[in-house]
């Protein structure tokens, strides 16, 4: 069991921490609906990883990676890798410079505004069409798949994957539920630094983890 956590940790992390999901949340605890909006988006987040993730688990065995030394793999663990360089020098270039405020999309602007039903189509559309989860996700069921585990093993992987990738997400919720209205400014504070430092912590995170796929795509080569 811990092999197969071990396997998912690196890749929730970078999914738990990325920032346009997690400032999307806070506002919607800001909102007109925000004690409905909020959980409905938590629980769609949620769903979504768990499709993500089943999905990259099950095509990584339909590749039959689990012997974990086919040219099928390494080359997939190499692709996968240079996506997330790519996309790392992407992000590193359209980060704000000082005192350039920081572009955020479009339909953020309306969030204040969006009804229970949008919250949760928009939850899973961050967690499940969004490409840099998806590249993660790929890296995560590849993972977990190479090490050719039992049934009950990749449920703890999967498993592990989507709580620790929906950490973040649920605990701004919780946060909101136990606090209230008394501490709003730590929220307000971290969505604004989130907004501004975007890129910067994508970026970051596309290096490490491109780095590591990368590395582990041409060793499988090796």
């Amino acid at each position: 069991m811990a092999q197969a956590i071990g396997a998912v940790l690196a890749f929730a992390i970078g999914v738990g921490i990325s920032p346009i999901p997690i400032v999307a949340v806070i506002l919607m605890l800001f909102s007109q609906r925000a004690r409905v909006n909020a959980p409905v988006f938590a629980v769609g987040w949620v769903l979504g990883l768990a499709v993500v993730a089943s999905g990259s688990y099950l095509l990584a065995g339909a590749l039959d990676v689990g012997s974990g030394s086919s040219d099928g793999v390494s080359w997939f663990k190499v692709v996968l890798g240079v996506v997330l360089l790519v996309v790392a020098a992407r992000s590193w270039r359209r980060r704000p410079g000082p005192g350039e405020e920081p572009k955020m999309p479009a339909w953020m602007a309306s969030i204040d505004r969006i009804e229970p039903h949008r919250a949760f189509a928009l939850a899973l559309v961050l967690s499940v069409a969004n490409p840099k989860n998806l590249v993660l996700a790929l890296g995560a069921g590849t993972s977990l798949a190479q090490l050719d585990p039992t049934t009950s093993e990749a449920v703890v992987g999967i498993a592990a994957f989507v709580l620790l990738g929906s950490s973040v997400v649920l605990a701004a919720v919780g946060y909101d539920v136990v606090a209230g209205e008394r501490d709003r400014s730590t929220l307000d504070a971290a969505k604004a630094w989130l907004t501004a430092n975007n890129d910067g912590v994508m970026a970051t995170l596309f290096v490490v983890f491109g780095a590591v796929l990368l590395s582990q795509g041409l060793a499988l080569r090796g």
